[in-house]
């Protein structure tokens, strides 16, 4: 199936069982939550064991073609060479010409930029993209979002490849590439200064066309595109495991509107949990509490590229920020799109300082078949630096600027620091991982999520 080779989150969009125990509890019933929820982790675990080992006996013909680490290389992860796995390529070798579609289509790239050119763009992912498992919710890509996704500077209308059916012009599949800068290994003497890659996502084959493989010809084509440039590498996250993760990771949700969640079939009750408790142990308090916490303008971006940077600089697999107009693309508030909060403070002379960053971006789900709500309102945690005051405080506040923003649900992966929280913030395990690959770079070992300080949306 063509889903799933460069899925943006997890392998659904659907979320966590509510079996956090309730503080006016007695300590057996707290005892039997927690085990309740023991017993869930190890369960998810030992299926996700089960997967990977399913998946390394499959074949997989597309990608054992490709420059990625194969599975049978972790068996002797210690010979591997970390670094690029094809060298000494020249952009003037590349194909000049696309790649041969079947009969009937052909290429195109999206003109983003126009609203016509994001809304068709809308349209194909909002009607065929990434589905939980039941196929209860859909993600829903904004226009808006997509301009956001897409548009960074130095993008390219060129990485962003459709297909259409040439007759009714038509699109019916799409792929997209984004440039950026990627650490790979912070003691690497090849990845520790960033290599020059692009972020792959989108990729969205039309339901009806996914018996046409098409999905590896949207990649190939999307690699020539790029290598043209003289890039040769790539970054994507998939919900399926394929040759062969860098990294492996979860999502955790916290539920903000707990009864619209367990009524839309998202999260559902734990054993011995009521809804009318569920709602009282969700509860937050009405305002942040962090003093100085306000919104990002553009005139803090120069300090939250230094924070950022500085920050971004302890972990192995980490975006680069290249400049102060990167910063104000990726981080300055749209609604709907991203939120970004910073801490401000006296630094003495009257001068002030951005201490702490906070930010999170949105990503509705059509609920499938539901007469009473037609979306589901998801904030994703984006990157959060806390220097002034504990993370769990300020991703406390984060929450509560997403319930005041009207989201139901804030989801977040177990990446950088964001394991110190959610325990304490009453985080529940998403049933799916997230892996993360690197296309021609090899590691030696996959790193934990504590080490990815890299967000793809």
């Amino acid at each position: 199936s063509p889903r799933g080779f460069f899925e943006p989150g997890a392998q659904s969009p659907k979320g966590a069982t509510e079996w956090s125990a309730f503080e006016g509890d007695g300590e057996q019933d707290v005892r039997r939550t927690m085990d309740d929820k023991r017993e869930l982790e190890a369960m998810l675990e030992q299926l996700h064991i089960k997967e990977k080992a399913e998946a390394m006996q499959k074949k997989h013909t597309f990608w054992e073609s490709q420059p990625v680490k194969q599975f049978s290389e972790e068996e002797n992860s210690d010979a591997v060479e970390e670094g690029p796995v094809q060298v000494n390529q020249d952009a003037k070798d590349v194909r000049k010409e696309g790649y041969a579609l079947p009969g009937g289509y052909e290429w195109c790239d999206c003109n983003i930029s126009s609203a016509e050119g994001a809304q068709e763009v809308y349209t194909l992912l909002s009607e065929n993209y990434v589905e939980d498992d039941d196929n209860m919710f859909r993600f829903n890509y904004s226009a808006q979002f997509l301009s956001w996704a897409l548009q960074p500077p130095g993008f390219k209308s060129f990485w962003h490849v459709g297909v259409r059916v040439i007759k009714s012009k038509k699109l019916v599949a799409f792929i997209s590439a984004i440039p950026a800068k990627i650490r790979v290994g912070k003691s690497s003497p090849k990845g520790k200064d960033g290599v020059p890659m692009v972020e792959i996502n989108f990729l969205c084959v039309h339901k009806k066309l996914r018996t046409k493989r098409l999905a590896p010809v949207l990649i190939r084509e999307i690699t020539r595109r790029v290598n043209l440039f003289d890039i040769w590498q790539a970054t994507y996250t998939a919900g399926v495991i394929i040759p062969t993760p860098v990294a492996t990771c979860r999502y955790f949700h916290r539920s903000l509107n707990p009864k619209k969640l367990i009524e839309v079939g998202f999260s559902k009750l734990g054993k011995r949990m009521t809804l009318s408790r569920t709602i009282k142990l969700n509860k937050l308090p009405p305002n942040p509490s962090t003093p100085g916490l306000r919104r990002m303008t553009k005139s803090d971006a120069p300090q939250v590229l230094e924070l950022l940077n500085t920050y971004l600089s302890q972990f192995d697999l980490a975006c680069l920020f290249q400049g102060v107009d990167e910063v104000e693309h990726w981080f300055l508030p749209r609604d709907n799109v991203i939120y970004t909060y910073v801490v401000e403070s006296e630094s003495g002379k009257g001068k002030k300082k951005i201490t702490d960053i906070m930010s999170f971006y949105s990503l509705p789900s059509t609920i499938i078949g539901n007469d009473h709500h037609k979306e589901l309102n998801a904030a994703f945690s984006y990157y959060n630096i806390a220097n002034t005051v504990t993370l769990k405080s300020l991703m406390e506040d984060a929450l509560i600027c997403a319930r005041n923003e009207n989201f139901d649900v804030f989801n977040a992966l177990d990446i950088m620091q964001n394991g110190e929280f959610m325990k304490d913030l009453k985080f529940g395990i998403g049933d799916g991982h997230l892996q993360y690959y690197l296309y021609n770079w090899k590691v030696k070992k996959a790193l934990s999520p504590q080490q990815v300080g890299l967000v793809l949306l």
